[in-house]
């Protein structure tokens, strides 16, 4: 007789059902695992063992195959070990099968029996619940995937616990889902002396996920800023935070026991390669960009960054995905973030400060800046200058807003844009709006459509340049409750627009 259970394997964020067949059959001696296993699956078999000799059950003397199907799918990662463990429990008739038979599960075994946390927990509950089946994982991973409300997890901290589980002897309790409170780090917006501009840019940017590059000599506060942009985001909803973790589950970033409401910061160093951006190495892993997903991009020092790099960059922005090919992998994770870069304006830094002279200006400046190619820098919604602050300002005692006050305007943006695109899926922000559905958000007065058309000829906008500006301006709008986007709303937008680095 053949005993049947199922798990998952992993492409991408997508979690494919596997199924674990394993036969007990007269024959030589032998333990053998088919189905396309690496070695970390083929090794499965000696945890297997010592797991079952510590629980003192002792395997029989005849030829044990485990078939992993479909055959021809690569099986990768360590939490093979309890669904293997289950099938062959269930063909030597010590659990029952058709218990087995109706969950997935997942978990790596240690060799007395105790289940270790692994990666992915919440993709295979999703996959669970498509199939109307329950999860069993280690009791750690129990919190994350019990967000999925539509299957029921069961939290293990042993194989031993699962086997009195499936037998009846001890029936374990659902997991409840639990969630991460991350403390405040209290870096408020109020901390940031002048640089009123730069201040007004980040709130448009939080509000309509609106791409954003700082230009400004070193010491000047881009990456203050750029650090108190966090606390004026909105938390995650409950959609948005089940997206995200899906990808931080499978990076191995969900080891609180639950995932969190934050959005997502992620600043790599300008050293990082391609694929820890964009995604790749052996087993096509989600990059930098991916572990931004509905959160922030904040890239430091942006002309250092490779220029392969920079300009990979292009195609997520635009679609908000992006596709990892490698020659045994072709996986697509999601990656709609918001970019925010910061840049000095030349390679010494100073070149707009009258006090320090540069003997190369301007040709420093755009030899540096000109590292970032015309079709990136046009992607940019807001472009703003960061005039260094004098030491006087300094001097001065912490005036402004406050975060709080600002992720207060910010949300109820956010709020208008959730209600506007309730009915389309694809769209969640301003930034995500494209074609006749700008168009008709947009609602712009005569007067507002003429300064554009007027700018646009002025200025040379390109036709992406032309619709970046009318989202912004929505954004604006949206932030002073206003139902139209008037002249003054279209101004501010392009203020920013063209404020810095000439349009390409």
């Amino acid at each position: 007789m053949v005993a049947h259970a199922y798990s998952v394997a992993f492409e991408g964020v997508e979690a494919r059902s596997v199924e674990v067949q394993c036969a007990v059959s007269p024959g030589l001696p032998a333990f053998s695992i088919v189905g396309l296993p690496d070695k970390a699956v083929s090794e499965a078999r000696d945890r297997v063992r010592s797991a079952l000799t510590s629980l003192s059950i002792a395997l029989p003397s005849k030829r044990i195959t485990i078939n992993l199907s479909p055959a021809d799918l690569p099986k990768e990662g360590s939490h093979f070990d309890l669904p293997i463990a289950l099938s062959l429990l269930a063909a030597l008739e010590i659990i029952p099968k058709d218990v087995v038979a109706g969950t997935v599960s997942l978990g790596e075994l240690s060799l007395d029996g105790t289940l270790v946390p692994v990666l992915g927990a919440l993709p295979a509950a999703m996959a669970a619940a498509e199939h109307s089946r329950d999860l069993v994982c280690p009791k750690a991973c129990g919190p994350e995937a019990a967000w999925v409300e539509a299957c029921r997890v069961i939290g293990a901290n042993s194989l031993h616990d699962a086997i009195l589980h499936f037998t009846g002897a001890a029936i374990l309790s659902p997991a409840t889902a639990g969630e991460v409170s991350q403390p405040f780090q209290g870096r408020d917006l109020r901390d940031v002396k002048g640089q009123e501009k730069a201040k007004r840019a980040l709130e448009i940017a939080a509000a309509g996920r609106h791409h954003v590059l700082f230009v400004g000599a070193p010491g000047s506060g881009k990456s203050m800023l750029a650090a108190r942009l966090p606390g004026i985001l909105p938390p995650l909803s409950p959609v948005e935070a089940l997206e995200t973790s899906m990808i931080h589950s499978l990076a191995g970033l969900l080891d609180d026991g639950g995932i969190s409401r934050t959005r997502p910061f992620r600043e790599p160093h300008h050293t990082a390669s391609m694929a820890a951006i964009v995604g790749g190495g052996r087993n096509a892993k989600p990059g930098e960009i991916s572990l931004a997903h509905n959160g922030v991009l904040f890239l430091d020092e942006f002309p250092e960054f490779s220029r392969t790099v920079l300009e990979t960059l292009r195609q997520p922005i635009e679609t908000g995905e992006v596709m990892v090919a490698r020659a045994n992998a072709h996986v697509r994770y999601p990656c709609r973030f918001m970019l925010m870069a910061a840049a000095n304006p030349c390679k010494c830094g100073f070149m707009g400060d009258a006090t320090r002279a540069c003997s190369r200006a301007p040709l420093c400046g755009e030899d540096y800046l000109g590292r970032i190619s015309g079709p990136l820098m046009d992607r940019f919604d807001l472009r703003v200058e960061v005039p260094p602050v004098s030491h006087a300002d300094l001097d001065l005692p912490a005036s402004g807003e406050t975060s709080a006050t600002v992720a207060a305007r910010v949300a109820a943006a956010r709020d208008l844009q959730t209600a506007r695109f309730t009915t389309n899926a694809r769209v969640h922000t301003n930034a995500d709006a494209e074609g006749q559905e700008l168009e008709e958000i947009t609602q712009m007065d005569a007067e507002a459509r003429s300064l554009l058309v007027q700018a646009a000829d002025r200025f040379g906008l390109s036709a992406r340049g032309y619709h970046r500006v009318m989202r912004v301006a929505r954004t604006i709008a949206d932030l002073d409750q206003s139902e139209g986007v008037h002249r003054p709303h279209l101004a501010e937008a392009l203020s920013f627009r063209l404020m810095s680095a000439k349009e390409s």
